[in-house]
């Protein structure tokens, strides 16, 4: 009968000790996400096990102590567990949705980003610290096929200061013309009794001042470049026959810094002016607009993933063309002949990229005859003038682009170099202001 009795105390004592085993402080928190399954070892034997919404988890004993929890929908239930001994557990399990996908998705995009998915029922809440505003849009953009709902509480770091594309530019134009003059004028100042001038009008070389029936008198305006005359005969002849090479370079080196995908300009030339008519009130009036001309360079550098440099490259070469000029109630308007080019080409830091070929030869024949005396043979062509210009323009345009970034407030600041110094500094001490001078006179 003793023994009966200890082994009663016994199971009081083990009841109890199961007892304090079970009790909790508060519900256990369980996640898990749809479609998966949990094991919940119970540390005694299963009575009964209830959830407060089936469609959300299903629960199951698998054993007398082992609970198998399955995910079906999203949302948050209560699991109900009892002992044998009369104890219960409860359990809050949330149903959520199967990140890893978007988890991985994110990771593989953008691999040097702090990006974190967390879900609440239907909707999907980002946190983290991104690079860019650009990386934290594209990042909810990627989110939104895996919710209803997407909270973007990524913060975005302060932008760092932009890579800057400093351009230099060097600009050849190479202007060579070519011009051949002949013209012949002859003169009479009484030959055969005769006093006259045959001239073609292309070169005038003497004016008549005094004609009578003695001697008449000629005034020479121009000499031109070969000049003969016979006194005995009263004949002279005024010939101009000149050929003349002219050879012009200019050579231009700016440098131009902008941003990466802005657009940078350079124009070397000028703007001439054009009557514009007014309109509505003021009609009638005419007002002045300018419209440039020259040489125009346009670049678009754009940096890429590996550091190179594509540049989108307009110039234009333009200029004046009286030839083909406008008169209007009394303005001439010139016309603008123009050359232009775009193109697009990638380079490395420091390469350079040549545009050449762009050039404009033009060839302008004068010929100015006398009817009649200019068909004579052989003394033909002193009745005839002709003068042939031509030109021939080349424009190289040299660009190498390289990337910098600003200077930093403790950096060296850059300086003009000076060949001599402007102002020497007086030394302390010292009265005489002007280096190179005595006290009290000059050098």
């Amino acid at each position: 009968m003793r023994e009966i009795k200890q082994l009663c105390l016994v199971s009081v004592l083990v009841a109890a000790a199961a007892s304090s085993v079970f009790a909790q402080g508060g519900p256990e928190e369980i996640r898990l996400t749809i479609g998966k399954s949990i094991v919940i070892d119970y540390p005694a034997d299963i009575a009964r096990i209830s959830t407060s919404n089936a469609d959300i988890v299903d629960a199951s004993p698998v054993t007398g102590r082992e609970v198998l929890v399955h995910g079906k929908a999203f949302g948050t239930v209560t699991l109900v567990v009892w002992s044998k001994a009369g104890q219960r557990n409860f359990y809050n399990i949330t149903v959520e949705q199967n990140l890893e996908p978007l988890r991985k998705l994110m990771k593989d995009t953008f691999p040097n980003e702090d990006i974190h998915v967390q879900s609440s029922r239907d909707s999907l809440s980002l946190t983290g610290r991104v690079t860019s505003k650009a990386v934290s849009d594209q990042a909810a953009a990627l989110a939104a096929p895996f919710g209803k709902t997407i909270v973007n509480n990524l913060q975005v770091a302060e932008a760092k200061a932009e890579r800057q594309i400093l351009l230099r530019i060097k600009f050849a134009e190479l202007s060579r013309s070519a011009a051949n003059t002949f013209a012949v004028n002859l003169v009479s100042t009484g030959a055969t009794n005769t006093i006259g001038q045959v001239s073609t009008g292309q070169a005038s070389s003497t004016t008549p001042s005094s004609i009578g029936s003695g001697q008449s008198t000629f005034t020479i305006s121009n000499a031109l470049n070969i000049f003969a005359f016979r006194p005995d005969l009263n004949l002279g002849a005024f010939i101009q026959a000149l050929e003349q090479h002219n050879l012009l370079q200019t050579l231009d080196e700016p440098t131009l810094m902008t941003s990466d995908g802005k657009e940078a300009s350079f124009l070397v030339g000028g703007e001439f002016p054009i009557p514009v008519l007014q309109g509505g009130a003021n009609s009638g009036a005419v007002t002045i607009q300018f419209r440039e001309f020259g040489v125009r360079l346009k670049f678009t550098p754009t940096i890429t993933g590996n550091n190179n440099i594509r540049l989108h490259v307009q110039p234009e070469v333009s200029s004046l063309d009286y030839s083909n000029a406008l008169s209007f109630n009394g303005f001439t308007i010139p016309a603008l002949s123009s050359r232009k080019i775009e193109t697009n080409v990638e380079l490395g830091e420091g390469q350079s990229f040549v545009i050449a070929g762009l050039i404009d030869n033009q060839v302008t024949e004068t010929l100015s005859r006398i009817p009649g005396l200019s068909s004579l043979p052989i003394l033909g062509n002193l009745f005839k003038s002709k003068s042939i210009t031509k030109s021939d323009d080349e424009l190289v345009v040299l660009v190498t682009p390289e990337i910098t970034m600003p200077l930093q407030p403790g950096d060296a600041k850059p300086s003009v170099p000076a060949p001599h110094p402007y102002l020497v500094p007086i030394a302390p001490g010292s009265t005489n202001a002007f280096p190179g001078t005595s006290k009290g006179g000059s050098k």
